[in-house]
């Protein structure tokens, strides 16, 4: 069950080289909140160090904007791609630092992880997991951004949220029997006279 936290704000990031997707979540008591979800546009810089500083940079002023307790980063996942794998290693350690130099503690989660954790399913699409984030959330579609990779790093924030104690969903029950053989308390009341 969860310990309702007074505040936290937590700060999910899809790295990227080319766009790297944010997004801000506030939790007071039990519900989150989101606060801002975008995209760190880089695909104009085409010198990969003066990407890494933008990375830097940007995700310095939106911890600087939001002021998160934590951050919930997505981990690279291993590609046949093995210079595509470094670039995007080089972006997510970049944002990483850019926490840690703040004193922002970092959460790393594997995509795998962020699926199941929103949708149940670790091979969701992201397609399935920002429409999940937006019923969950509350969100309107005009609100979602053009881009997945902002609702991918909503996802991570969600993600740390669940870790961190949410409420869980409601116990799964095999039937009628298995809810008495639970809940006992609650059957012997209902059945006294």
């Amino acid at each position: 069950m969860i310990q309702p936290v007074k505040e936290k704000i937590i700060l999910g990031i899809d790295p990227g080289t080319n766009i790297m997707g944010y997004g801000v979540l506030k939790v007071t008591g039990v519900r989150p909140e989101v606060l801002t979800l975008g995209v760190i546009d880089l695909r104009k810089l085409t010198d990969p160090y003066l990407k890494l500083r933008e990375i830097y940079e940007r995700v310095q002023r939106i911890i600087s904007s939001y002021l998160p307790d934590e951050l919930a980063i997505e981990a690279p996942f291993f590609g046949k791609n093995v210079q595509s794998m470094l670039k995007l290693g080089r972006a997510q350690g970049v944002a990483i630092v850019a926490a840690l130099c703040r004193d922002v503690p970092v959460h790393e989660y594997a995509p795998l992880k962020i699926k199941m954790a929103i949708t149940g399913n670790g091979q969701a699409s992201k397609e399935q997991v920002a429409d999940m984030l937006r019923r969950m959330l509350h969100l309107r579609q005009e609100d979602m951004g053009d881009f997945l990779d902002a609702t991918d790093a909503l996802g991570a924030a969600y993600c740390h949220y669940l870790q961190m104690g949410a409420p869980s969903l409601p116990t799964a029950y095999r039937g009628w029997k298995d809810y008495i053989a639970k809940h006992p308390e609650k059957i012997t009341t209902i059945i006294k006279p």
